[in-house]
């Protein structure tokens, strides 16, 4: 559909040409780890299918109770989300709204998104600093879930501090890019 402003077609995972030379091996590390976080992930998606099925099936047709089912697919599920997120990311394929971008300038254009990425970093490194201290918490107190089964909650938040990690080193990567992009001349293309 379009709505009158057309932007670029989704971008394939893979190193930008402005990333500087010094982040060059990060971006190709990287890459490497995305693309070995999204087989885990799909794997995590599986799973909690699996697990959400046996689930069903137990309950329902054999009346046996389910009581780690629920938290094995959230706990699957969360590894799944915060893991591939840099993956997503290095595609710019989270959810962005362009409905300024046909209306300003090139220039005007490369410096907002320069902010944007600023922004996001900060905030991905932030959320990822807390979910560190979250997971040393649970780590060292030795936290548990409320249930029955009470697996650690270092699991989930060590997931999720992973998967910020990875995410802010793939924003500052693309963030150095986007400001060395800045410099040069662009021909025509729109960022």
């Amino acid at each position: 559909m379009s709505h009158g402003f057309e932007m670029q077609p989704a971008v394939r995972a893979g190193i930008d040409p402005d990333t500087p030379a010094l982040l060059r091996p990060v971006a190709r590390a990287l890459n490497v780890i995305n693309q070995a976080m999204v087989v885990l992930g799909m794997l995590a998606l599986l799973v909690a299918a699996c697990v959400l099925t046996y689930s069903v099936v137990s309950r329902y047709v054999m009346k046996a109770s389910t009581d780690w089912q629920d938290e094995a697919a959230v706990f699957c599920l969360v590894g799944a989300t915060f893991l591939c997120g840099a993956f997503v990311q290095s595609m710019r394929g989270h959810v962005g709204i362009e409905a300024m971008a046909g209306l300003l300038p090139r220039s005007v254009n490369r410096l907002r998104l320069m902010l944007v990425d600023l922004m996001c970093t900060t905030f991905c490194s932030f959320f990822a600093w807390k979910s560190w201290t979250l997971f040393h918490e649970a780590w060292a107190e030795g936290q548990t879930t409320s249930s029955s089964w009470a697996p650690p909650l270092w699991v989930p938040y060590g997931l999720m501090a992973l998967g910020m990690t990875l995410l802010s080193l793939q924003l500052l990567v693309q963030l150095t890019a986007r400001v060395n992009g800045l410099f040069k001349p662009h021909s025509g293309v729109p960022a």
